[in-house]
């Protein structure tokens, strides 16, 4: 092992799985036992019973399909909103002298913070919950995405401008197909954000969802359904995060070049 040295694509994944076992092995040791009480963690094996029983006995599919909902409802609408701004920052600097100062405030609040004029404004429905989610994205995008652009090489764009290219085709055919590798990496990114800022919202004035599933199982002590559906957000992660990956190296296959 030295570093910054690559390792083969069946090294990644035995590596990766390799932690989780030490992971549950670990856990399993200390609550199976006896060294930490179940009240205040319970053994994988109370997990995974009680998670069967909220699948089963509870409708908590349902739960998690509002939540993704949730997530992917606000994320996007953050992205339409904060990708064109962060380009038009990003390539126009009388533009990002307009937004910057505003947006650097912006991003340094809480979207929790907001949670009570949210209720205030949009009630306690689905409406608050997407601005919650949009809040705590928009403004990391729109920076992130105004520092890729801005970041492209001169050279590239001086070499455009000698063959001929105008403002629009510079923008188009070189600042855009640069920063699209890195604006789809933002993106991701910013996902596994959406998804603090959606339990946090759930938390407070929601009937459904993971983050409500979480906050009544915390009124019964029932750490097993807690942890479960604090797993569950990690699996659902794990799985955009790699098909996330997996789209973008299709989409920008010059990015590993």
């Amino acid at each position: 092992m030295r570093p910054l040295q690559p390792v083969s694509s069946s090294a990644k994944v035995v590596l990766g799985i390799s932690f989780f076992v030490l992971f549950f092995a670990v856990w399993a040791f200390f609550t199976l036992g006896g060294f930490v009480p179940k009240i205040f963690l319970a053994d994988p094996i109370t997990m995974v019973r009680e998670g069967i029983e909220l699948i089963t006995k509870h409708g908590f599919l349902a739960d998690i399909g509002v939540t993704v909902w949730r997530v992917v409802g606000g994320f996007v609408v953050a992205a339409l909103v904060a990708v064109p701004i962060g380009l038009a920052m990003g390539a126009y600097k009388p533009v990002e002298a307009f937004f910057e100062p505003f947006v650097s405030f912006a991003r340094y609040l809480p979207a929790s913070a907001f949670i009570p004029l949210l209720i205030l404004w949009a009630g306690v429905g689905e409406t608050q919950k997407l601005l919650v989610i949009f809040v705590g994205s928009v403004f990391q995008i729109i920076l992130m995405v105004a520092g890729a652009v801005g970041s492209i090489r001169r050279d590239l764009v001086e070499a455009a401008l000698t063959l001929g290219a105008r403002d629009r085709g510079i923008v188009g055919r070189v600042l855009v197909p640069y920063a699209a590798p890195q604006i789809a990496e933002i993106l991701r990114l910013v996902l596994g954000w959406a998804w603090t800022y959606v339990i946090v919202a759930e938390l407070i004035g929601s009937s459904s969802g993971i983050g409500h599933m979480i906050i009544e199982s915390q009124a019964l002590l029932a750490t097993g359904q807690m942890i479960f559906g604090i797993i569950i957000i990690g699996v659902i992660g794990l799985i955009s995060d790699f098909l996330f990956k997996a789209i973008n190296a299709r989409l920008f296959p010059w990015s590993a070049l």
